[in-house]
C-alpha cells in the first residue's frame, strides 16, 4: 500500500494537484495510507470520514433524497460525495468510497462486500465503479483502500495521456 500511495503522491505532485478523500466504509483508511507517506502534506489537502448518512449530508452535501431513494452504497451517492469534497476543500482531485464491509448489513441487491467508488477532477468528469469484494471486514476495507488509490493513479495517468 505504501508504494501505491507514494505513486499517487508522485503523480499529484507532477501535475501540481491536491487530493481530497471522502470515505465511509474505509473509515479513513485511504487518508491513513496517504499520510503514511512522508511529504504527503504537499499533495493531500484533507479527508472527510462520513460514516453516517447525516454526516454525508452535512459535510459533503449529499442530498437526503439520494440517500433515501438509493442508499449510501450507490453510484449517485459517491458521485455526490466527490462533488461535495471538491466543493468543501481546496483540492482539485477527489475520491469517494462507500460500501458494506460486513459482516452484517448486506441485502440481496447489495451483499456484503459491495463497494462503490468515484474519482473526479474539479470542473471535470467524475468516474464511478462498483466492486464486489470478497473476504472478511478487514479484507474488504483493505482491498477498498487499494482500489481507491489505484483509481487515482488511473485518473491521473489518463490526464497525462490526454494532455
Amino acid at each position: 500500500m505504501d508504494i501505491l500511495a507514494a505513486q499517487v503522491g508522485g503523480l499529484l505532485k507532477s501535475h501540481g494537484l491536491m487530493l481530497v478523500t471522502a470515505e465511509s466504509c474505509t473509515g479513513g483508511g485511504v487518508a491513513q495510507a496517504i499520510t503514511d507517506v512522508a511529504g504527503s502534506s504537499g499533495w493531500f489537502e484533507r479527508g472527510f470520514v462520513t460514516y453516517s448518512n447525516l454526516s454525508k449530508q452535512q459535510m459533503l452535501g449529499v442530498r437526503e433524497e439520494t440517500l433515501k431513494q438509493l442508499g449510501a452504497v450507490s453510484e449517485l451517492t459517491v458521485r455526490e460525495m466527490v462533488a461535495g469534497a471538491l466543493q468543501h476543500s481546496d483540492a482539485q482531485v477527489a475520491l469517494a468510497v462507500s460500501g458494506i464491509a460486513g459482516p452484517n448489513g448486506g441485502t440481496a441487491d447489495k451483499p456484503v462486500g459491495t463497494v462503490w467508488f468515484a474519482w473526479g477532477i474539479k470542473h471535470g468528469e467524475t468516474h464511478a465503479q462498483r466492486h464486489q469484494i470478497s473476504g472478511n471486514r478487514a479484507e474488504v476495507r483493505a482491498h477498498a483502500v487499494h482500489i481507491a488509490l489505484q483509481g487515482v493513479v488511473n485518473l491521473l495517468n489518463q490526464m497525462t495521456r490526454t494532455a
